[in-house]
């Protein structure tokens, strides 16, 4: 049974490295309308609730979804720290949000947080509070189309880390519980990533500029998804719930890439 559970985890980070590859060469290639429907997919953490609920139970995966609101809300507090202490350069920024992250998700765990409605409402706070500081605090300009030519290194590395945080994923909501799975499973992967090569290449301050758009199209998409997941796991189980929760959260996807658009036209 455990060496089952193994081959499992193998499995999560190998369809999770993969499906992260092929959301990123897609999101460069195909253009900013359908590259950016796809970008906006919440593939690793609709992996991660996936394999949770094929490894344990889908009724486990829903109550990982408990501080999957909450975590986001504090990805988006990544990004503001990020931008205010990107001025002392892109790795300060970034080990200073990084820090404030991983204090304040420890602290979830020692509290074994998982009341779903003060998460969401923690979420809502979180995300207009995060907009408006970087909107208005900020005055971080709109960014219009963003090219994004990653090199194959860059694409090895941003799947390899993205499997091996869906298969932490997994193996905590085994060993820990699901508030453990709901912790790791949102964990800004994708935001460092894109941070990191977009200070590299075309330098911090354009780095800056784009945390508005991942903030937006990021964080509310997971939501959606991890909201959805939460009824329909236990409502029409793992194969069903999570190709109704796909839908929500392309019709999620689809309305935010508007209004990103409007917003930056």
């Amino acid at each position: 049974m455990e060496d089952l559970f193994y081959f499992k985890l193998f499995l999560a980070f190998t369809v999770g490295s993969t499906m992260v590859t092929l959301a990123t060469v897609a999101a460069e290639r195909l253009g900013s309308r359908i590259g950016g429907l796809i970008g906006g997919i919440p593939s690793a953490v609709a992996i991660s609730l996936f394999f949770i609920g094929y490894t344990e139970t889908p009724q486990l995966a829903s109550e990982a979804t408990s501080t999957i609101p909450l975590t986001m809300g504090l990805n988006g507090l990544f990004l503001v720290i990020y931008v205010g202490l990107a001025r002392w350069g892109a790795w300060i920024a970034m080990a200073g949000a990084l820090f404030f992250w991983v204090a304040l998700a420890f602290l979830v765990i020692l509290l074994n947080f998982n009341n779903f409605l003060f998460s969401l409402l923690f979420f809502i706070l979180s995300l207009a509070g995060s907009y408006l500081i970087l909107e208005k605090g900020y005055h971080l300009p709109s960014t219009e189309k963003i090219l994004m030519p990653y090199t194959p290194l860059q694409i090895l590395s941003r799947a390899f880390f993205s499997g091996s945080i869906i298969s932490g994923a997994v193996y905590l909501s085994r060993v820990g519980g699901p508030i453990w799975g709901g912790i790791m499973a949102p964990f800004p992967t994708i935001y460092i990533s894109t941070l990191i090569i977009m200070a590299k290449s075309k330098g911090v301050e354009f780095s800056r500029r784009i945390t508005k758009p991942l903030l937006v199209s990021g964080m509310v998409n997971v939501v959606v998804y991890s909201t959805a997941v939460r009824y329909f796991y236990v409502l029409f189980g793992l194969a069903l719930g999570t190709v109704l929760a796909l839908g929500i959260s392309a019709a999620s996807t689809y309305g935010i890439y508007w209004f990103l658009k409007k917003r930056m036209s």
